[in-house]
């Protein structure tokens, strides 16, 4: 039963909870039944040793905790109920009272979501960029097609430049003294690739192989091992080998070799059209992402630390995911990057600031409109998920429902409607895409091959279905867990 709820600051209250004497007492001697299975005492037989020896010997608080947690969850979640609070993170709990022929008095101080004060949201006035594909936007993504598909060919002569592989063994020195993670040897590194320490890459270009040279540079104030942070350091290094890319030509030969197409037209026609889809949806995110962060900002609400910590998880477990992709694990990109992993969390605060902020206003605006989710809705939405994956959508929903995600995706599509609700309310004007200062790709060497070169030197197949893969966020992150 709930006797009092008391808010002891926009993100907590604190419940003040009570359960009836019999229910007390029946806890009790549930608990007795189980705990006196393990005691052994001389001259009784374990598990007979009668309560009262048993309390009278370890006093009456060793059933205590196995009764408390027979009671306490199912009080607790009834008087959530009672008093109609969504917790977003763990209680914590305040004993008062238990004891045989009383009441049980208990306390939960649980942090909820806080009050939103929303701003307008409907009848907002945006401008929306028309989608739109340049030639330019074409020959960059054939360009990366063929970076994709190079060769790395040995270079016999001359210094190492911008964008070669070179081959490198190294011995990093501190106040003269070699340091621990500071050499190899056969070590491969692109110049250009930004992934040893400022100044580093930069300083081997133009270094010919098989000359020592000396690299000069500065760990950064921040660098994850201490000893070394802000301290200069020198590294003789030589350059044993040096690679340089060579592109494949850009006729229907390579096209075979690297899709379904047949002919570069083909090609083209089709990444023609998946850029202006994907333009499509980028100017939809564009649009939706100014929206929404008008509607935070004419909002007030203050974002619960959980919340905040939460959504830095969530970024952070996004990088993981993306460096995954790439080959790499967080621990390398943090060694490489200088950073500590506390240094990533706060160079992401900001942003997730505003993201919980943001969680929180169209979570409010879902309940003022009175938005829900139909079963078919979830229906829908699990059936393109096993679509996507050619299977049974039942056989999904139970692997979902196994992992907990279902009221996740629930809260996903009301949020989701919140979003298409502003946006359809919305005033939106059609604007020409602004204009940006674009650059030619880079020019590097192209493969000089005749079609029997080609044959002895195959450039490995792959598919490119996804030639111009969209880059979308996910939706927006729902502010309950």
């Amino acid at each position: 039963m709930l006797n009092r709820v008391e808010n002891i600051d926009n993100s907590k209250v604190k419940l003040e909870i009570e359960v009836a004497a019999p229910d007390v007492d029946t806890a009790l001697a549930r608990a007795y039944r189980k705990v006196v299975k393990t005691i052994n005492l001389p001259g009784f037989r374990k598990g007979k040793v009668p309560r009262r020896i048993l309390e009278s010997r370890f006093g009456p608080e060793v059933l205590h905790e196995e009764a408390l947690e027979i009671l306490v969850p199912p009080a607790y979640e009834e008087a959530l109920s009672e008093a109609d609070i969504d917790p977003i993170n763990h209680p914590e709990f305040e004993l008062i009272q238990v004891e045989e022929g009383k009441p049980l008095l208990f306390n939960a101080v649980v942090e909820v979501l806080p009050p939103v004060e929303l701003g307008d949201y409907r009848g907002l006035e945006a401008e929306q960029e028309e989608a739109e594909v340049d030639d330019l936007q074409v020959e960059h993504h054939f360009f990366m097609l063929r970076e994709q598909n190079a060769r790395l060919v040995p270079r016999e002569e001359g210094p190492a430049k911008h964008g070669d592989l070179v081959t490198i063994d190294f011995k990093g020195f501190v106040d003269g003294e070699p340091f621990e993670g500071g050499e190899a040897e056969n070590y491969s590194l692109e110049l250009g690739s930004k992934s040893f320490i400022p100044g580093f890459e930069e300083q081997l270009i133009g270094v010919n192989p098989d000359v020592e040279v000396e690299v000069k540079i500065k760990f950064p104030d921040n660098y994850r091992k201490e000893d070394i942070a802000g301290k200069d350091a020198v590294f003789k290094v030589m350059i044993k080998q040096i690679k340089e890319k060579q592109l494949p030509n850009l006729d229907d030969d390579f096209v075979k070799e690297i899709s379904e197409f047949e002919t570069l037209e083909e090609m083209t026609a089709d990444l023609k059209e998946k850029l202006h889809s994907n333009a499509e949806e980028q100017s939809k995110a564009k649009l939706e992402e100014f929206l929404i962060e008008k509607v935070s900002d004419a909002s007030t609400v203050e974002p619960p630390k959980i919340l905040v910590e939460r959504q830095i998880d969530r970024m952070i477990g996004d990088l993981e995911s993306y460096l995954r992709y790439q080959g790499m694990g967080l621990d390398q990109f943090v060694e490489l990057s200088g950073k500590s992993k506390e240094d990533m969390r706060d160079d992401r605060r900001e942003e997730a600031v505003k993201r919980a902020k943001a969680n929180l206003v169209l979570d409010a605006i879902a309940k003022k409109e009175g938005i829900t989710i139909e079963d078919s809705e979830l229906d829908a939405k699990i059936k393109g998920i096993a679509d996507s994956y050619n299977d049974d959508p039942e056989r999904i929903r139970g692997i979902l429902d196994k992992q907990g995600r279902l009221p996740v995706m629930l809260e996903e599509l009301r949020i989701r409607k919140a979003i298409d609700l502003i946006v359809g309310e919305a005033k939106i004007k059609k604007i020409k895409t602004k204009a940006v200062k674009k650059e030619k790709p880079v020019k590097v060497v192209e493969e000089k091959t005749n079609k029997s070169a080609k044959k002895d030197t195959p450039i490995k197949k792959k598919s490119v279905k996804k030639t111009a893969e969209k880059e979308t966020k996910p939706d927006q992150e729902v502010a309950k867990e």
